[in-house]
């Protein structure tokens, strides 16, 4: 399935939602929460997640909370939590008072593993880890009861005890849900509810040596919070049951789990634990601009606006499909075209000599700042006898349907004059093109000419005696094939990484409006596409900019086609 702008806005959870609300299920009450695990930085897979949770709950009058799933302290810490806070609200979302976490609960959740015991629907084995893997079974055959299954409660309960109390190595011991070895769903073939983990707690420090599994610690922390409607991906599905049970067997306030389709996007992987081989390998870091993270793609340019129609756009499903990345970067565009300041830059720069130009003459020539937002007003640009113009926009020998400058061709420089090649200068050594000569006609100053003569392209530029050097850095998509994730066709991911992800040009001339650019101020190169001043390298003495996304909007045109079919 591929999602279109026609999307409707209502989807099976909203549905199921006013559903309950009609019916009164929880009281008139709509409560949600999202709940990350800290062990990595949130991806545009969490944010379609984080507008659902927190869009639901806005709509119908709810509550959201923001809980942190921390049981698993050898992989967690305070900077994921950190970066976490700050990418939900960046993205434009608050969760008020209701800041919570997993760890918030050890004590309750030791007192409900402790009832479990008591009433015979939990166990400590003492199986290592490759033996209960082996008595699990298979699909077709089920599996074999520990030998420790049938222990007292009395002897349960002691060395559940002890492994609080730090008695044992890790491994030595787990506890067990007592479910059924038979059944066909294998997670509910006596799943473990706590193991022995000596390692420090990011919040609790060395508190605590057990920790509790997800599957126990999610279905109470949802409980325990009052949430309504525990909305899952797709993953969670066959945890639903093991859910359903640990409520059940206890007898406490049960929420609904409802699951739907996550988000996998074109030309990248959202598994958390690939993103952390590619930050500890080929990216610079979690925000590298070439990373789906949200702190990715906030740095490369991204606004929170565009990420919440894109998450809108694709709507609510109850299965899996892989939705194109241009659909993301017209969002983005659609964003930037309204609100993005023209600029102009030249990426890769050849030198222009107007041989007919006063060489003492500066002239400050009116560009429009936003054609979309006349309230965005107009600037100043100066032009001068020496410019620089983009070095694609010149060919020796042109084909037939270039347009741009070629010798003995006219061409319009954006917001000044026309301008005709009559002389090229090359390098004597490599031949390489490196100084162009033109005339000028002065009658065609910000307009047409006067007799009346056409010229078919116009070209950005700007004053080499003016320009501010900067770093600009191109990105493309971190991978070369549309599904990474596929085996078939990746069958090493690695071997799909771009190695053209990323191109950093160090000679580039900017106009010199840009001299201030404030990190992570966004603009539109004119031509080129919308570039970001980089929020970490960038500074006054040095600009330095990211390529956020180029003009060309292959999702219009994606749109287009279907149209006419």
């Amino acid at each position: 399935m591929t999602p279109t702008d026609s999307t409707p806005t209502t989807d099976f959870i909203r549905t199921l939602i006013e559903e309950d609300l009609r019916t009164d299920k929880y009281d008139g009450r709509v409560r949600t929460r999202f709940p990350p695990e800290p062990n990595g930085y949130l991806h545009i897979g969490h944010a379609k997640s984080i507008c659902l949770n927190f869009g639901v709950a806005g709509q119908y009058g709810g509550l959201c909370s923001l809980r942190f799933d921390d049981t698993n302290p050898a992989k967690e810490s305070a900077e994921y939590v950190d970066s976490i806070k700050a990418d939900v609200r960046w993205l434009g979302f608050d969760w008020e008072d209701r800041e919570h976490y997993a760890s918030d609960y050890f004590d309750p959740l030791y007192a409900y593993a402790v009832k479990l015991i008591q009433l015979g629907k939990a166990y400590v084995d003492s199986l290592s880890a490759d033996q209960i893997k082996e008595h699990r079974g298979t699909l077709t055959e089920p599996g074999r009861e520990s030998p420790h299954r049938n222990r007292s409660v009395a002897e349960s309960l002691d060395l559940f005890a002890r492994m609080k109390a730090g008695e044992f190595e890790d491994g030595a011991h787990v506890l067990r849900a007592k479910i059924n070895m038979a059944s066909p769903n294998l997670l509910m073939r006596d799943p473990i509810l706590y193991r022995i983990r000596t390692v420090s707690h990011h919040r609790t420090g060395d508190t605590w040596c057990i920790y509790p599994m997800y599957d126990f610690t999610h279905c109470l922390s949802d409980s325990m919070e009052g949430i309504t409607h525990s909305l899952c991906t797709l993953e969670f599905e066959n945890n639903r049951p093991l859910y359903d049970w640990v409520l059940d067997a206890l007898g406490v306030y049960h929420p609904q789990q409802i699951e739907f389709a996550r988000l996998n996007l074109t030309h990248t992987l959202l598994s958390k634990r690939r993103l952390i081989e590619l930050v500890g390998t080929h990216v610079a870091g979690w925000d590298d601009p070439r990373m789906p993270t949200l702190s990715g793609l906030r740095r490369r340019g991204y606004t929170p606006e565009s990420i919440q129609t894109f998450c809108e756009r694709i709507g609510v499903a109850k299965r899996d499909s892989l939705v194109d990345m241009a659909l993301l970067e017209h969002c983005l565009r659609e964003d930037l075209n309204l609100r993005a300041p023209r600029v102009m830059a030249v990426l890769r720069p050849l030198k222009v000599v107007i041989e007919d130009y006063p060489e003492d003459q500066v002239e400050e020539l009116d560009a429009v700042n936003n054609p979309e937002d006349p309230a965005m007003g107009t600037r100043k640009v100066p032009f001068s006898r020496v410019l620089y113009i983009e070095r694609d926009d010149f060919l020796e020998n042109p084909p037939k349907k270039f347009f741009r400058l070629a010798p003995r061709r006219e061409v319009r420089l954006r917001y000044a004059y026309f301008v005709k090649c009559v002389d090229v200068v090359k390098d004597e050594k490599t031949g390489e093109v490196v100084e162009l000569h033109c005339t000028y006609d002065p009658a065609t100053r910000g307009g047409d000419a006067p007799d009346g003569r056409k010229v078919k392209a116009t070209l950005h530029w700007v004053s080499a005696d003016h320009a501010v050097n900067a770093e600009v850095r191109v990105y493309d998509h971190l991978f070369t094939e549309p599904n990474p994730a596929d085996e078939k066709v990746c069958p090493d991911w690695r071997a799909c990484l771009n190695p053209k992800s990323m191109e950093t040009l160090t000679d580039c001339r900017l106009e010199p409006s840009l001299a201030g650019a404030a990190p992570g101020t966004l603009y539109q190169f004119e031509r080129l596409g919308y570039f970001c001043a980089d929020p970490v390298d960038s500074s006054p003495e040095r600009p330095v900019f990211n390529r956020t996304v180029t003009l060309r909007d292959t999702w219009a045109k994606i749109q287009k086609a279907q149209k006419k079919k």
